[in-house]
């Protein structure tokens, strides 16, 4: 298609939770919203609803744990409306809690395809696209557990530190080339990771809001919030934003 004025965004791991509800801020907000993931029945009925609600969405299916996926995936998104302003890089998992000792190679090892290699493949297509354009907006989501270690969380919060890492360099290399590159460090939001994690018998609800000095678990909107704000914030990059209700003051 040709470019056109309105600014085109890129959100992965959008069927669900943060992603979509940001792809629905974002679209009443005027975007062209591509909401990928792996769930393609989901995926293509987000898209529809944005767009019946009066904005701009489509679904691209994407698997961000492989590599020949991503780049699929972000060939597509450039095609779909000729370009690619902003991408927030929100897939990932966590599928193991348990003592150091006691965790999985293999659950690791799926968490470092998906949350570390991920969002490695998925920045490195954004920045030469965006590169070439002269401006980019690119937030990756990370978590507390990229800002300090986490009990029964080691695995995650390896993945989520290197989010952080990669962040912070990106926006230090591109500084001068228009592009922002910031992380979002959200604390206990009431998504499936969340609620995996209580599945696993190693919290409960009311404990993981004890945690925090607000005491209560945050909403997918709160991260959606926070990404408009970073979109609208050019001066702002290598930042990491906490959204955890003062957990890592």
């Amino acid at each position: 298609m040709e470019e056109s004025g309105k600014k085109v965004i890129l959100i992965t791991g959008a069927t669900s939770g943060i992603g979509l509800e940001t792809a629905r801020m974002l679209g009443r907000q005027g975007w062209r919203v591509i909401l990928s993931g792996r769930r393609d029945e989901d995926g293509e009925m987000q898209a529809r609803e944005i767009t019946a609600a009066g904005g701009e969405a489509i679904y691209i299916h994407g698997d961000v744990a492989d590599e020949e996926s991503v780049k699929e995936l972000h060939e597509k998104a450039i095609a779909a409306w000729g370009r690619l302003d902003a991408a927030v890089n929100n897939a990932g998992i966590s599928n193991d809690a348990a003592l150091f000792a006691d965790l999985k190679t293999e659950n690791f090892r799926q968490m470092l395809e998906l949350n570390v290699m991920g969002v490695f493949w998925s920045m490195q297509h954004q920045l030469r696209h965006m590169e070439s354009r002269g401006f980019g907006r690119i937030i990756n989501l990370a978590s507390i557990a990229g800002r300090r270690g986490i009990l029964y969380q080691g695995s995650y919060v390896a993945t989520k530190h290197a989010v952080i890492g990669m962040t912070e360099t990106a926006a230090i290399e591109y500084a001068t080339k228009g592009i922002t590159v910031n992380a979002i460090a959200p604390g206990a939001i009431k998504t499936k990771i969340l609620n995996d994690a209580i599945k696993a018998g190693k919290y409960d609800e009311e404990s993981i809001a004890a945690m925090f000095p607000e005491k209560r678990m945050g909403d997918p909107e709160d991260i959606a919030r926070t990404v408009s704000y970073i979109l609208e914030s050019p001066y702002m990059t290598g930042s990491v934003i906490g959204v955890d209700g003062g957990f890592c003051a």
